[in-house]
């Protein structure tokens, strides 16, 4: 199911966070800090691209002189350079201060790659480069990873992509959100640059997608979406082009594993509704492979009850469900803590630790573990069809021996199955097995707490009297009192 929530709603200011120790006459020694406020900001500094296009970057680091204060916003940035580092923040090719054309994520890896060694050759760096960020800004890290710059020694991506497949697509259906994330984000800066009608702030644009968002969400074909025609014509470019095209081979993680040398911490969250925990764990698991034999693999995994956002990452509740202080962690420290490490190489304990942590949503604790998925055993349910009359069919633990059956509903694209709540994380799903378009199979009561850890996969058998179509499978818990979620 193709979920049409606002999703990715942070405006693109951020490309690349390049952290890397200052050197010379800046350099700020390991067991010492910089005093808070003792750093400079450099505004809009020119980072020329193999092209020739500029794009441009604030530059916050270390100061023996001087008291500049950082944005707000940028707190891990602040506490980086009180820590020591240089950082970097860059807005992407064709976005607010940077020159050229934007077109999304196509560029990011060589960009990125200019960006990472341009960093590496100032006089205030050592040559050792970090990166970090989420969402977007974890997505521009791989694909300038990718690239094997040679000076790019760790990086934290967050909540992110693993391949085309599941992020342009999900699951093999083209991805609605990408038409909100565009409007809300991209548009407005767009009409802005090259005057256009239409919104030109993010607020404007949001106030705006009551009205028009509905209308372009129910156009089809999906090519004939006009409001977007000329703010973004790369999407018309990405429509023409299935999941299983080569053509997206520049966004495919999975074959290039082998090209990344950085030090990785893959960070994602069990609520993240734009990509879900399958990025980081899919990036783990290639890395592992690709790094086997080494005898420090430099990659962990870190999976939280978050949704999509750093904000998250501090809060002790997802959507409807409430999981303790337990949940949180320190966002800035987990970064700069894998930073200390494998930037300046403080013995802070990140090697000797198991390279994997989650946590358990209901027992409501952190678990560590040597492998992904953690060692368990598998459990295999049957769909069984419904009795006649009955609306509900049976999750079995077992086949059903000589019998033959099927189980049948009737779809009308016109009025799909969409998620009503605006908001991510844990809702109460139960009146989905009211619709006649839903088929529900429940299994008998369990008869002790059982913890389910690791990927799940339907098999499913399927004819349709149509062209296609979209099967959509989800398991919920069912708690006693009836409530349905994840």
């Amino acid at each position: 199911m193709v979920a049409s929530a606002p999703t990715k709603l942070r405006p693109l200011a951020l490309f690349l966070v390049a952290v890397l120790p200052a050197a010379g006459s800046f350099l700020i020694a390991q067991d010492s800090h910089t005093q808070a406020g003792q750093y400079v900001v450099e505004k809009n500094v020119a980072i020329p691209m193999r092209d020739g296009v500029l794009l441009r970057a604030d530059v916050l680091r270390p100061a023996e002189f001087g008291k500049v204060a950082a944005e707000e916003e940028y707190t891990t940035f602040r506490q980086a350079v009180e820590r020591g580092y240089a950082v970097v923040v860059e807005d992407v090719r064709g976005r607010y201060q940077s020159a050229g054309e934007f077109r999304p994520y196509e560029n990011e890896g060589r960009d990125g790659y200019d960006t990472i060694e341009w960093a590496a050759s100032q006089p205030w760096s050592n040559g050792a480069v970090g990166t970090f960020g989420l969402s977007y800004p974890g997505a521009v890290q791989w694909l300038a990873a990718v690239e094997s710059p040679p000076h790019l020694k760790a990086m934290v991506p967050a909540m992110t992509f693993s391949t085309p497949q599941n992020f342009f697509y999900a699951g093999g259906t083209w991805d609605l959100s990408w038409i909100e994330w565009i409007w809300d984000n991209i548009a407005p800066d767009v009409r802005v640059k090259k005057n256009l009608p239409g919104p030109r702030t993010y607020d404007e644009a949001l106030v705006a997608w009551k009205n028009e968002g509905p209308k372009m969400l129910d156009t089809l074909p999906l090519l004939d979406v006009e409001p977007l025609r000329q703010v973004a014509p790369y999407y018309y470019d990405w429509l023409r082009h299935p999941a299983e095209d080569p053509w997206w081979d520049w966004s495919e993680l999975r074959n290039k594993y082998g090209r990344a040398h950085a030090a990785v911490l893959n960070l994602s969250g069990w609520y993240d509704d734009n990509y879900g925990p399958e990025g980081a764990t899919t990036n783990y698991a290639g890395l592992l492979k690709a790094r086997a034999g080494d005898k420090d693999p430099r990659t962990h995994l870190l999976l939280g009850p978050w949704v999509h956002g750093v904000a998250s990452t501090g809060k002790t509740k997802s959507g409807e469900r409430e999981f303790g202080a337990a949940a949180t962690i320190d966002y800035d420290e987990v970064v700069l803590r894998w930073m200390d490490h494998y930037l300046k190489g403080v013995d802070n304990g990140v090697e000797r630790e198991k390279p994997v942590r989650y946590f358990v949503m209901g027992r409501n604790e952190w678990r560590e573990s040597e492998t992904w998925p953690p060692a368990a055993g598998r459990v295999t349910f049957f769909l069984k069809s419904a009795a006649k009359g009955d609306r509900m069919g049976e999750l079995a633990a077992g086949m059903a021996v000589g019998v033959e059956g099927f189980s049948e509903f009737v779809s009308d694209p016109a009025h799909p199955v969409v998620n009503e709540f605006a908001s991510s994380g844990a809702h109460d799903y139960r009146k989905l097995a009211e619709r006649d378009n839903v088929l529900t199979f429940d299994s008998a009561p369990l008869a002790s707490d059982t913890e389910v850890t690791g990927s799940i996969q339907a098999r499913m058998f399927v004819s349709c009297d149509c062209r296609d179509l979209d099967l959509w499978v989800r398991l919920l818990d069912v708690a006693p009192d009836g409530w349905r979620s994840i």
